[in-house]
């Protein structure tokens, strides 16, 4: 058989337009790890505590819904096919809870604190919902769009435009108009709620275009099996004995943590308005110019995952991000309050500045540019499943993974939160808050420390991770023969003993 049989190759622009589905959750994402607990303190007057750890709560709770959303997609197979109409209905869920949390909310007296409390929480339950329909959709649908080694590293590049469009305008607009107005009121929430629900609307849409050809049952694995028997005790088994997710898992859910604390708004806050003193300055111009850092990266990136496969590529640029980082961590070390050798400026640039953009822009490039590259790869470990148990079950692969790496990343925003309370703070801070003893350690702990051992992690985890670009071939390749094997009239069972490497 030709090997060109073995691969289900699309239309660039549909994998562009699908990996706006990306783009449209991060919105969300953004909206509620860096902005949800200002408005449950400032604007309910919740206790600060309440606000930073109920972020991890429901983290925790969208973990647990995680494999019933993912096999509830595994046994969908309609007239709209299999992701599209969770695609559509998790971002409608979103958008309808997200009028209610931060609208209606705010219109209980306050001398019905509980209520805003049980309010709070319940509302919050039903954005998680429908922010793990549509996030479970990004991971699964990859398996269906396209199981090319060649294409699926392009999902990464594709997947900035779709963040630049999404996530990086979104937080643009939020920096810009927090750094104004402050972070903590209602005038925040009364500007970026709207852009935030329709820009991700409209996003789900182009998704919704890009996934519509390729969604069908002609795509959905190698056939012979029966997605009703999916079940609980099938998403422990593969847990158990998917060996390549484990690794995967580890990888991802570690960085994402990192990420989610370094990026943190709260920690730039601290980082660019209370030591630095310039956060309208610092903070957009600084976030610019690493996006801009990673897009030759995001090239060589490519590049590198269709040549060699996208674990080579990942650990490739983990590591360059890791030695760059190194800078960032001395640079910091070496601040001192008042010390204008130290005093990082875009406005009266000195040596600091510019070692402290070179180290750091280019250190987050290097980085950015692999961060969603656990999307493509997790799409590897469900056709890995098919090809270890003939199983199709792309719903369950993609939300077993976010659930270990929900609930190891929902820690950041409590680990954020009594960060800040150790050093004395009872609110957030935000650009106007004050320099106190502790922020630098506090600073140099979240913003270098926690990624760089994150990425330690990742790389451990992909010392022992066997997916490379090579195995990945010989993977769909068996797995194409199967399924027109089985087309002809044998068992699932006589495939998988006789069909193999």
């Amino acid at each position: 058989m030709e090997e060109n049989c073995s691969v289900n190759h699309t239309k660039s622009w549909q994998l562009l337009l699908f990996s706006f589905n990306n783009g449209a959750t991060n919105v969300y994402f953004v909206l509620t790890a860096n902005y949800i607990a200002y408005y449950a303190n400032g604007v309910l007057g919740l206790m600060l505590v309440f606000a930073t750890s109920m972020v991890t709560l429901m983290r925790v709770f969208d973990a647990v819904t995680d494999p019933v959303i993912g096999m509830i997609i595994d046994k969908t197979s309609g007239k709209y096919g299999k992701f599209r109409p969770y695609m559509l209905l998790g971002n409608v869920i979103m958008a309808v809870s997200a009028v209610l949390l931060y609208f209606v909310t705010r219109g209980i007296p306050e001398g019905m604190i509980w209520l805003r409390y049980v309010s709070f929480i319940l509302i919050y339950m039903l954005y998680v919902i429908g922010y793990t329909f549509q996030t479970a959709c990004t991971r699964s649908g990859q398996t269906c769009i396209t199981n090319d080694p060649k294409q699926r590293p392009l999902f990464t590049i594709f997947n900035t435009v779709a963040s630049l469009l999404g996530m990086g305008l979104f937080q643009a607009i939020a920096v810009i108009v927090g750094g104004r107005i402050g972070y903590g009121n209602t005038h925040f929430f009364d500007i970026v709620i709207p852009i935030a629900i329709i820009l991700s609307f409209v996003l789900t849409l182009f998704a919704i275009v890009g996934i519509w050809e390729k969604d069908c049952p002609e795509n959905y694995g190698i056939g012979g099996n029966d997605a009703a028997k999916v079940n609980l005790r099938q998403c422990i088994s593969i847990l158990k004995g998917n060996h390549e997710l484990q690794m995967l898992v580890i990888a991802g859910a570690g960085t994402k943590l990192g990420f989610a604390v370094a990026t943190n708004t709260s920690v730039a806050c601290m980082l660019y308005a209370s030591m630095m003193g310039d956060y309208n300055g610092l903070f957009l111009p600084l976030y610019v110019i690493g996006y801009a850092a990673s897009a030759p990266f995001f090239v060589l990136n490519a590049r590198t995952s269709q040549k060699k496969g996208q674990k080579a590529s990942l650990v490739r640029f983990t590591k360059l991000a890791f030695v760059l980082y190194i800078g960032v961590f001395i640079l910091l070390l070496l601040w001192e309050p008042g010390n204008p050798h130290t005093s990082l400026s875009l406005r009266n640039i000195n040596l600091y500045t510019i070692l402290f953009v070179l180290f750091y822009c280019v250190g987050y490039g290097s980085y950015y540019s692999t961060a969603d590259m656990v999307i493509p790869m997790t799409a590897d470990c469900s056709d890995y499943e098919t090809y270890r148990t003939s199983n199709y079950m792309p719903g369950i692969i993609g939300t077993l993974f976010f659930l270990v790496d929900k609930l190891i990343s929902s820690l950041s925003a409590t680990i954020v939160g009594v960060s800040v309370a150790a050093v004395g703070l009872t609110t957030l801070p935000d650009s106007n808050t004050p320099y106190m003893p502790g922020m630098k350690t506090l600073v140099i702990l979240l913003f270098c420390v926690l990624p760089m051992t994150a990425w330690l992690a990742t790389l451990w985890a992909m010392k022992h991770y066997s997916l490379s670009g090579e195995r990945m071939k010989q993977i769909q390749k068996i797995n194409a023969e199967r399924k027109k094997a089985i087309a002809g009239g044998m068992t699932v069972e006589d495939a998988l003993s006789t069909l193999r490497e």
